[in-house]
């Protein structure tokens, strides 16, 4: 072994004085990391939840593992071939055999390429498949959540989840699994070789694979984290720009654009180092895996020329010139997919680190979620019940207190009181937007914790201050994908909400395009919108929470108008600060801290003088005063 020993005290000596440069560069960044995570998890569990989306394509992994086998051919046999070609020439130089092996060689090129070729189309097409799978299954899992889940989670961080975290993701099934499969065949392969070629020359190969094993190890430990800090500083930077381009009115109007800038940047120069990290965690292990390649290439060269390339013995194993090319050729291709290996294992890590945080989301448990014989409730008469019913947001922190009350079907029952009262948390307890802590709420005699979350809404037809309309058409806000819905239909209910006064005057009618949140209409015009995509579904039960707030006294007539009409429709609840909209209900409940104080019509409320009777008179005396100054 002493033509072994200076390579290999060198070899070692830069091994573990590059151990210990990672060791200490882990602890430097160690005590800087601070990683805002929901839960870790380790790969195992990741590997076995990613492969079942993987299993129905069985048949595809199969058939590129197959192709695979094909395509290593070359890279097994090539150095052999090599080898020959050199003795060949170095021999007799025989035209008819160089041909000969030269024809083989390319056959097998050929074969390799092909079978690469295959391989890539198949990995793309059943890749594309898991990561749709994926993306449809989390979309739909965020669906399932509740209100208040969801008002937990940043837009931002949805998106990022489901857009940038799938498709890093989608790169680990069409190419990352099946390469580093294939690299580990090759390694196997060009061991295998050399083994039977010559075992003493494949030993000193073998002596610089400890240090590639513990590399690995830290490198694999490491770039983990580096991930994760990179995964956190995308989803920090997306949320924020999701929440400010959203409320950039608001930015513009108070003049605090330095102000978001200077919060920006914080955010990109975070991302930024997190980049610089992760970028440092592989700058440092490829150079490390190469170096031990080179010391390897030493280790043969130092042998072979000890005699000038002369064949000699060494420990009993003949070295000639022809087996140091092909040796060469083996070294190079053992190291190749190692440092192939080390970039794949990169993306690895990044795959890895976006299915922890799409898992983390996949766990979250829906709050609201439908007993498992609930039923399905084919119609609503509108009879509905509070019985003793608490909620609380918070834990203690009660909204509603012991509220009781009675809606017959058809009836219009109306919720006045001060902000903070629980008029809204009623009605979104009704859709079973939450679930109530005590109580129950009936609907025509049915808890509504036993029936269909999907089955109870159909049956409600909700209209809130806030309308929200999707990019498109008016038409395809009004439909909102529902089938079987004629354009006379939807006319008719727009005619219905007085809707129709502005579209006749649009160029395009129902196909007027709606840009981002309908910003090219007035809040009126987007309120009567909302009443006509509510009217069209046919509700048994109308919900109406403050419709009439920041409309103009034009747009109000209308929509008190539509009001009457919509009163004859079914049941309808509603919530209303202008009293002047709710005067002809058949029953106003009056809240007060989550409780009811008052109840009665809107003359016998009068009548009572209470807590009523003093808002209608501020009221009234306000839209006085507001009548003598326009004079």
């Amino acid at each position: 072994m002493r033509e072994f020993l200076p390579l290999i005290i060198v070899g070692a000596v830069l091994g573990v004085f590059s151990i210990i440069l990672i060791m200490a560069f882990m602890k430097i960044k160690n005590q800087k990391e601070a990683i805002g995570f929901d839960r870790f998890m380790d790969d195992g569990e990741i590997t076995r939840r990613l492969l079942r989306y993987a299993k129905p394509y069985w048949k595809s992994f199969l058939l590129v593992l197959f192709v695979m086998l094909f395509s290593i051919s070359y890279d097994i046999i090539a150095p052999i071939l090599m080898g020959e070609i050199v003795n060949i020439i170095k021999a007799d130089f025989e035209l008819t055999e160089l041909y000969k092996l030269v024809g083989i060689y390319a056959s097998i090129l050929i074969v390799s390429l092909v079978c690469s070729y295959v391989q890539a189309i198949t990995l793309q097409k059943t890749g594309q498949k898991i990561i749709s799978q994926i993306r449809e299954d989390l979309f739909t899992h965020i669906q399932s959540l509740s209100h208040n889940q969801l008002n937990g989670i940043p837009v931002g961080k949805l998106v990022t989840r489901v857009t940038n975290d799938t498709g890093a993701i989608s790169m680990m099934f069409t190419n990352l699994i099946v390469n580093l499969v294939k690299n580990c065949f090759i390694i196997v392969g060009v061991l295998v070789a050399m083994l039977c070629l010559n075992y003493m020359l494949t030993l000193m190969v073998l002596c610089f694979v400890p240090f590639i094993v513990l590399f690995t190890i830290i490198f694999r430990k490491f770039s983990r984290k580096a991930y994760r800090k990179v995964k956190d500083g995308t989803t920090y930077i997306n949320t924020f720009l999701s929440e400010n381009l959203s409320g950039m009115k608001i930015i513009q109007s108070f003049n605090r654009e330095e102000q978001k800038k200077y919060e920006f940047d914080k955010k990109n120069e975070a991302l930024g180092k997190s980049k610089q990290g992760e970028m440092l965690v592989f700058s440092i292990f490829r150079p490390l895996v190469y170096m031990l390649y080179v010391s390897s290439v030493l280790c043969l060269l130092y042998l072979a020329a000890r005699n000038y390339i002369k064949d000699f013995s060494f420990l009993g194993q003949v070295i000639t010139s022809n087996l140091v090319v092909t040796f060469y050729s083996y070294i190079n291709k053992f190291y190749n997919p190692i440092q192939n290996l080390a970039e794949q294992f990169n993306w690895l890590q990044s795959a890895f680190a976006s299915a922890e945080k799409i898992f983390t989301i996949f766990d979250m448990v829906p709050e609201v979620a439908d007993a498992e014989d609930a039923a399905e409730l084919e119609s609503v008469d509108g009879n509905i019940e509070f019985k003793d019913v608490w909620f609380a947001y918070k834990p203690d922190e009660w909204v509603l207190k012991g509220v009781s009350f009675t809606v017959k079907a058809g009836d219009t029952i109306a919720f006045v009181g001060s902000t903070g009262s629980g008029k809204t948390t009623i009605l979104s307890l009704l859709c079973r937007n939450w679930d109530i802590q005590k109580g129950q709420i009936l609907v025509d005699g049915h808890d509504i914790r036993t029936i269909k979350k999907s089955s109870l809404r159909r049956h409600f037809g909700q209209m809130l201050q806030d309308v929200f309309l999707f990019s498109g058409t008016i038409r395809s806000n009004i439909l909102l994908g529902a089938e079987g819905i004629s354009d006379d239909e939807v006319m008719e209910a727009c005619r219905y909400v007085n809707a129709d006064h502005f579209i006749d005057k649009l160029s395009l009618g129902l196909d007027e395009p709606v840009r981002d949140r309908g910003n090219n209409f007035s809040a009126g015009q987007r309120q009567l919108l909302s009443f006509a995509r509510t009217i069209v579904h046919k509700p048994s039960v109308m919900i109406l929470d403050e419709a009439t707030a920041n409309i103009d006294t034009e747009t109000e007539l209308l929509i008190q108008d539509s009001l009457e009409k919509m009163m004859n429709i079914g049941t309808m609840l509603m919530v209303a600060h202008r009293l002047s909209t709710i005067q002809h209900a058949d029953k106003i409940l009056v809240l007060s801290h989550g409780e009811i104080i008052e109840q009665g019509n809107h003359a016998e409320l009068l009548e009572k003088k209470g807590h009523y009777y003093g808002l209608y008179r501020m009221q009234f005396e306000k839209e006085a005063k507001k009548k003598e100054l326009k004079i």
